[in-house]
């Protein structure tokens, strides 16, 4: 992920321009202050959720989860095709957790693993893939296959294989990268087509096709099984996010601030749109988020500190919202019942942000207390984010935006999940989380507790033991000793009478 310029530099501009605004007539006045400022057009093609995100009744919960279980598939970055950040999951998957396992990975972890049954895959920024025991955290296999490497795998069950873009396989800078495609089963490469400019967009699958971009500003759709490349697209700027695919319609933003709409089948373009952030000395303009594709509109983050929602149909602008500061990471969208439809997005600004998905007017926003550069997830009522100053994760609920969950571990992106359990991505370790940290606690107390007492009833028994054997063999002795001293005394008396005698012989 690269560095943003500092926000002393991005003040500079701000006074900048408004000295600028003292020089200038009215008409061009007016777009200078209206530029960075928020835009609201919530009457733009929205579509309203028809279903309740709420889970379903017990029974049938649990008949759906021990299905599921068997074949889970958290398939590339983003979960689903919208790329929307959000996973329902069972009831029972919320704070408090306790670690269940660790996995040391010793390289930074800038992107979540994906799942696939019971293994969980990754890709670390050294360029080490690696698949894990999801059940107990061990290492299935591990191949190197690059030297950089920033993006989420995506996973192509039925041909088998992990696709994977990396930045570099020479050297520590993006160029000279190559996509390639792992066995699930061994991890040998299948396959691998170099790309030139490298990529770190997390590739996104769809039946025997694999979508992605790449560092020069091409999209790209290649057949999963053997890299055959059906087509290209050409944007203006680096791309840096990965596509989202809803409606057989591929969206995406670049680094020179346009967003995207093309068609998955032919790559012909439907629709492309700009933002003017980067005209007016504001910011980049830089898209470096995934887009997540819900409601009927597009929604991005921008670095050049608004989050942006567009009509997904023509590529209306519904609204642009500031939040004072560079915004990469990706949006989660959920509708937790009580509050409706909302984006959550965290800025470097130190903020997490909800946002009301129609009219992008700020419904809540936590004071993390450091730049927040990675992206949300929402599990269940709880929304996940990482902060990079402090190198910790926390869940907020996300209808209020209480903090319910703290861990001392994460920088970029925090979690992924299944139906037992939630795996967090930390700096360099992946932590297995489960249910019922507190009465996991109380019952590993409990546990010990017993176990001591235990301890203590062998003990007592024990000594007890050996004071019986040790009474035992002390009256075995006595009694060994009063026989020593009769016979002693007979033979005495024995030897006595026999002088005697022989006395009385004389």
């Amino acid at each position: 992920m690269p560095s943003p310029v500092s926000r002393r530099l991005l003040r500079r501009g701000l006074v900048a321009a408004a000295v600028v605004l003292a020089a200038l007539g009215g008409a061009a006045a007016f777009v200078l202050l209206h530029a960075p400022g928020n835009v609201s057009h919530p009457n733009v093609q929205f579509t309203q959720p028809t279903t309740t995100t709420a889970p379903p009744p017990a029974h049938r919960r649990r008949r759906r989860a021990r299905v599921a279980v068997d074949n889970f598939l958290w398939p590339w970055y983003g979960f689903d095709a919208g790329r929307t950040r959000l996973f329902a999951g069972p009831s029972k998957l919320h704070p408090p957790m306790h670690v269940g396992w660790r996995f040391d990975d010793g390289a930074l972890l800038e992107f979540p693993p994906v799942i696939y049954k019971e293994t969980l895959y990754l890709i670390d920024d050294d360029g080490d893939a690696k698949a894990l025991n999801l059940l107990n955290g061990h290492e299935r296999w591990h191949h190197k296959i690059a030297t950089l490497a920033a993006a989420s795998p995506a996973v192509a069950a039925k041909a088998g294989v992990v696709l994977i873009p990396v930045l570099s396989v020479q050297g520590h800078s993006p160029g000279g990268g190559q996509i390639v495609a792992l066995s699930m089963r061994t991890g040998r490469i299948v396959w691998s087509r170099p790309i030139a400019a490298g990529s770190e967009s997390s590739p996104i699958v769809h039946r025997k096709t694999v979508y992605f971009g790449d560092q020069g500003g091409i999209l790209r759709a290649m057949n999963v099984s053997n890299g055959h490349q059906y087509w290209t697209y050409h944007a203006s700027g680096a791309i840096k996010g990965g596509p989202a695919l809803v409606g057989g319609v591929l969206y995406f933003g670049d680094y020179s601030g346009h967003v995207y709409a093309i068609n998955a089948h032919t790559g012909r373009q439907v629709w492309v749109v700009g933002t003017n952030g980067a005209h007016f000395g504001f910011g980049s303009g830089q898209f470096y988020s995934s887009p997540a594709v819900a409601y009927g509109r597009v929604y991005m983050g921008n670095t050049d500190g608004r989050v942006y929602s567009f009509g997904a149909r023509n590529g209306a602008l519904a609204w642009a919202t500031s939040t004072g500061a560079y915004v990469y990471g990706s949006a989660a969208v959920a509708d937790p019942p009580g509050l409706g439809p909302t984006v959550y997005v965290g800025s470097y600004d130190g903020n997490m942000y909800a946002f009301n998905a129609q009219s992008g007017s700020i419904r809540w926003r936590h004071a993390a207390g450091g730049k927040i550069s990675g992206s949300a997830t929402v599990v269940g009522k709880v929304v996940y984010y990482s902060d990079l100053g402090s190198k910790s994760t926390a869940g907020l609920n996300a209808v209020t935006g209480q903090q319910v969950f703290s861990f001392p571990d994460g920088a970029f992106n925090p979690v992924i999940a299944d139906y037992k359990a939630i795996y967090l991505d930390g700096y360099s370790q992946v932590y297995q989380l489960l249910p019922g940290r507190h009465r996991a606690a109380k019952a590993t107390a409990h546990h010990r507790k017993r176990k001591a007492a235990r301890r203590k009833r062998r003990g007592a028994a024990t000594r007890h033991r050996r004071a019986k054997a040790a009474a035992r063999r002390h009256q075995r002795n006595q009694a060994a000793a009063r026989r020593h001293q009769a016979a002693a005394r007979k033979a005495a008396a024995r030897r006595a009478h026999r002088r005697k005698q022989a006395q009385s012989r004389k």
